[in-house]
């Protein structure tokens, strides 16, 4: 078990992609703080699941990732119940869709707050202990959308393009120290985010859920396939392993061909 003895943070990880992560390091050995929005006993379930996945303990921390104070508490808890913040995954994530003449001016700013200064609210807390433990590891749950656009996405594209300038910054920071930064790029995944856009556009084009759902593919991935929450985990795994000790500032893509072509 490569992450025995060691704690994560895993934020937004109450459902989707960061709740496949939170399994996965737990698997592995570590401590794992879970974070994110839900019913309360329905969180609580889950908290007992992935404790009872590998020999860690697991917590959960209610902190909105809007919030600079709630993120820097989060941190603290975690080193001061779990013993220590030895990985930090950045996945907490909202979206909406909107041309950009008719974007809502709050709903840029919760995107830009959530998906990309939540990362650095994280980072810039969690980074000294890691430092001063001289090991640890910083993964950010980016997107294709860091890589490439499109339209009526405007603040998911510019916050996960963010995402990997924070990403590269850090890296350079954090080299030599023990501490790597890098980030995944999922293409689609289906995760309640997305199959909200599949029953919006299912619902204004007047199709099915099913055809809205294979065409949302097939405008982007030549792979008609979603990436699964658990392919993406065994990635941050990987990013935890020895054999990535020596990526810094790298971006991982599973995306099914969208960004080759």
């Amino acid at each position: 078990m490569i992450l025995a003895n060691k704690t994560a943070i895993v934020t937004g990880s109450t459902s989707g992609i960061g709740l496949g992560v939170a399994r996965a390091l737990a698997a592995e050995g570590a401590n794992v703080m879970l974070n994110g929005f839900g019913d309360a006993a329905a969180i609580e379930q889950i908290r007992k699941d992935i404790a009872a996945t590998g020999p860690g303990k697991a917590a959960y921390h209610p902190a909105d990732m809007s919030k600079p104070a709630e993120i820097a508490d989060l941190v603290a808890r975690t080193a001061a119940t779990l013993g220590s913040v030895d990985v930090v995954v950045n996945n907490a994530g909202i979206q909406h869709v909107a041309p950009v003449e008719d974007f809502p001016v709050e709903r840029w700013d919760a995107i830009i707050a959530i998906n990309l200064s939540s990362s650095f609210h994280t980072i810039r807390a969690a980074l000294p202990l890691m430092k001063k433990a001289g090991w640890g590891r910083i993964i950010n749950i980016a997107s294709t959308h860091g890589l490439v656009a499109s339209g009526h996405k405007t603040a998911y594209v510019a916050a996960k393009h963010g995402v990997l300038g924070l990403t590269k910054a850090v890296a350079i920071e954090c080299a030599n120290t023990g501490v790597t930064c890098n980030a995944i790029c999922p293409g689609w995944v289906l995760t309640p985010l997305v199959q909200k856009q599949i029953e919006a556009r299912a619902a204004e084009q007047k199709i099915s859920v099913e055809q809205a759902r294979n065409t949302l593919l097939g405008e982007k991935q030549p792979q008609l396939q979603f990436t699964t929450p658990e392919q993406l985990a065994a990635l941050a795994v990987f990013l935890c392993s020895p054999a990535a000790a020596n990526m810094q500032g790298s971006q991982l893509v599973s995306d099914g061909g969208w960004t080759a072509q």
